[in-house]
C-alpha cells in the first residue's frame, strides 16, 4: 500500500494524520492501533497519577517490600532498594512514553519504527507474555482475598472445602470469579478501565492502611516494627543480596517502561503526561514499600515470622470486620491495577499480531487465558523465585528491548516518525527486510544473552543451575536489567549509525509534517498548546 497521508504537526508538539481513512486497507490497521486524534488526548495528570495510584497500591507491589524483609533486609534496607529501583526505572519509562503522546501511538505500533512492521511483533509479544503471567498472579492473589473474605462470612465449609489439586476447590471457585469480573470490565473498552482508575485512586489504599493499623496496635506501636535488625548487616552478605534485589525492583516496572505509550498517546501533552509519572511512580511505590516494611515488620513482632502475603496475614485477624474490609480495599487495588497494567498492554499486544482478526476485546481474552495457563501460584510461592527468578529474568530481556527503542526513538530517528508507514504494508520506510529489521533483532538478542544468559539460583531455591545458565554470563545476571540496556543501546547504534538508516534519508513528500497554523481556516492548536 502506497501512503498518502501527510502529517499535521500542532504548536504543541504533538503530531496526528491528517487523513486516517487512507490506511483502513492496511492489514497492520485497526481501530484500537490506530493514531489517536488531538481532540481525543484528553488524559491530564490527574489521570496519570490516578493510574500509577491503582498500578501501584497492589498485593504484588506490596509482596516486593516483604519479600525483601523475609530473605533478610531490614527496613531501611527495603525502603532504599525500592526507592532507588523506581526512580532508576521512571527515566526510560518517559523517554518511551514520549513517542505515544506526540504521535498518539500504542507501544506495538512504536515498535514498528524500529524493529520493522511485522518484527515489531516479536517485542510486543514478548512484552505480553509477561503481562499474561503478571495478569495470573494478580487475579490469584485476589482469588485468595475472595476465598478469605467469603470464608469469614460463610465460615468453616468455605474454608475447609475438599482439595482440589492441591486448594480447596472455593479457593479456585474465587479464582475464576475474580477472574470473570475483570473480564467484564475489559470487554467494555479503554474508557471503562480509565473510569474505572479514577474512582478507585483515592480508594486502594484503605486495606493496606487498615492492616497497618490493626499490626500497630498488635505490635505495641512503631518501636518494635523499626528495631527489628537486618539479618543481613550492612557488609559483604547484603550487598550481594542488593544487586540482584535491585535489578528485580527496576524489573517490577519493565513492562511499563516499554508500553507506557498505551496510556500516553491519550495524554494532552508532554508536560501534563510526564508531571503525572513523576508524581505518581515514586511517591506510589515509596509510599507502598513503607507500609509493605511495617506491616511484614509488625507481622515478625506478633507472630514471631515473616508472613510476605498480606493476604495470609489478615486471615489471621481476630476480627472478621476488620478482615472483610481490609481485604475488599485489597481486592479493589489488584483489579485496578491488573487492569491498568496486565490487560490493557498486552491486548494491544495480541491485536498488532493479528489486526484484521484480534480486537482489544479479543486480546483481553487471550490475556486471561493465558494467564491462567502460566500456573501463576507457583510464580508467588516464593519470594527467591517471584524476585530472583521471575522479575529479574524477564527483566532482562525487556530491557533489551527497551535499550532498542531508546536508542531509535531519540539518537537515531531524534523523535521523528513517519505515521502513515507504520501501517504501511510494504515498500515503507519501516519495512527493512520483508518487514523485520535485523539490526534491531541482533541487538535485542545480544543485549537479552548477556543480561539473562548467566541466569542461577541457589540449590533449591530458584528454577536455574547453580553455576548459571551460560557460566560465563553467571557474574552479569545480578546485574541484568542494567545489562540488557545498556548492551542493546551499544549493539544497535554500532549497527545502524553507519548506515544512517531513517535518519539522513530524504523524507518524501508524503511524509512532511505541516503545521496547524499552515493550514488556512484549520488552526487547531488542541487544549494544552501552552503545555509543550
Amino acid at each position: 500500500m502506497e501512503p498518502t497521508t501527510a502529517q499535521l504537526r500542532h504548536p504543541d508538539g504533538r503530531v496526528e494524520l491528517r487523513d486516517v481513512s487512507s490506511l483502513h486497507g492496511s492489514r497492520y490497521f485497526n481501530a484500537e492501533l490506530a493514531p489517536v486524534p488531538v481532540e481525543r488526548r484528553t488524559w491530564t495528570t490527574y489521570n496519570y497519577f490516578a493510574l500509577w495510584m491503582g498500578m501501584a497500591h497492589n498485593i504484588p507491589s506490596y509482596l516486593l517490600a516483604s519479600g525483601l524483609i523475609a530473605i533478610g533486609m531490614n527496613w531501611v534496607q527495603a525502603f532504599l532498594t525500592i526507592t532507588l529501583g523506581n526512580l532508576i526505572v521512571l527515566a526510560p519509562m518517559l523517554l518511551n512514553s514520549h513517542a505515544g503522546t506526540k504521535y498518539g501511538i500504542p507501544f506495538p505500533v512504536f515498535a514498528r519504527a524500529f524493529y520493522g512492521t511485522r518484527g515489531a511483533n516479536l517485542a510486543a509479544l514478548l512484552r505480553g507474555f509477561v503481562a499474561c503471567g503478571w495478569f495470573g498472579i494478580q487475579t490469584w492473589v485476589g482469588g485468595q482475598a475472595i476465598f478469605v473474605i467469603l470464608g469469614e462470612l460463610v465460615g468453616d465449609g468455605w474454608t475447609n472445602a475438599p482439595a482440589v489439586l492441591g486448594q480447596p476447590w472455593t479457593m479456585w471457585l474465587g479464582f475464576l470469579l475474580f477472574w470473570a469480573f475483570q473480564m467484564l470490565i475489559i470487554w467494555r473498552g479503554i474508557d471503562a478501565v480509565r473510569r474505572f482508575e479514577s474512582w478507585t485512586a483515592p480508594l486502594v489504599t484503605v486495606g493496606f492502611l487498615i492492616l497497618l493499623g490493626w499490626v500497630l496496635v498488635e505490635a505495641g506501636g512503631f518501636g518494635p516494627i523499626f528495631s527489628q535488625p537486618s539479618q543481613l548487616g550492612w557488609g559483604t552478605e547484603f550487598w550481594t543480596v542488593f544487586a540482584p534485589s535491585l535489578m528485580g525492583m527496576i524489573a517490577f516496572w519493565a513492562t511499563l517502561s516499554l508500553n507506557m505509550p498505551d496510556f500516553t498517546r491519550f495524554g494532552v501533552s508532554q508536560r501534563k503526561q510526564a508531571l503525572g509519572q513523576v508524581l505518581g511512580l515514586p511517591t506510589t511505590m515509596s509510599f507502598m514499600a513503607i507500609v509493605s516494611i511495617m506491616i511484614t515488620s509488625g507481622g515478625i513482632v506478633i507472630y514471631g515470622e515473616a508472613i510476605w502475603d498480606p493476604v495470609l496475614l489478615a486471615a489471621r485477624f481476630s476480627s472478621p470486620v476488620v478482615v472483610v474490609i481490609a481485604l475488599v480495599g485489597l481486592t479493589l487495588a489488584t483489579v485496578s491495577a491488573n487492569l491498568a497494567a496486565n490487560v490493557v498492554s498486552p491486548s494491544y499486544d495480541f491485536s498488532n499480531a493479528f489486526p484484521k482478526r484480534i480486537s482489544f476485546r479479543v486480546g483481553g481474552l487471550i490475556t486471561g487465558v493465558i494467564g491462567i495457563a502460566i500456573q501463576p501460584w507457583e510464580l508467588i510461592s516464593d519470594p527467591n523465585i517471584y524476585i530472583f527468578a521471575w522479575l529479574n529474568f524477564y527483566g532482562g530481556v525487556l530491557a533489551a528491548i527497551a535499550g532498542v527503542l531508546v536508542a531509535g526513538y531519540w539518537i537515531q530517528a531524534r523523535t521523528r516518525l513517519a505515521l502513515a508507514d507504520l501501517f504501511a504494508e510494504r515498500g515503507g520506510r519501516y519495512w527493512f527486510n520483508g518487514g523485520w529489521n535485523w539490526r534491531a533483532l541482533v541487538a535485542t538478542a545480544v543485549g537479552a544473552v548477556l543480561a539473562v544468559g548467566g541466569a542461577h539460583s541457589a540449590p533449591g531455591e530458584g528454577p536455574f543451575p547453580e553455576n548459571g545458565l551460560i557460566p560465563a554470563f553467571r557474574a552479569l545476571y545480578d546485574y541484568s536489567w542494567v545489562v540488557g540496556l545498556v548492551a542493546a543501546i551499544v549493539v544497535y547504534l554500532v549497527l545502524t549509525l553507519p548506515t544512517a538508516q531513517g535518519r539522513d534519508i530524504p523524507i518524501p513528500e508524503y511524509e512532511k509534517e505541516e503545521t496547524a497554523s499552515e493550514r488556512t481556516g484549520e488552526s487547531r492548536p488542541g487544549p494544552a498548546a501552552v503545555d509543550g
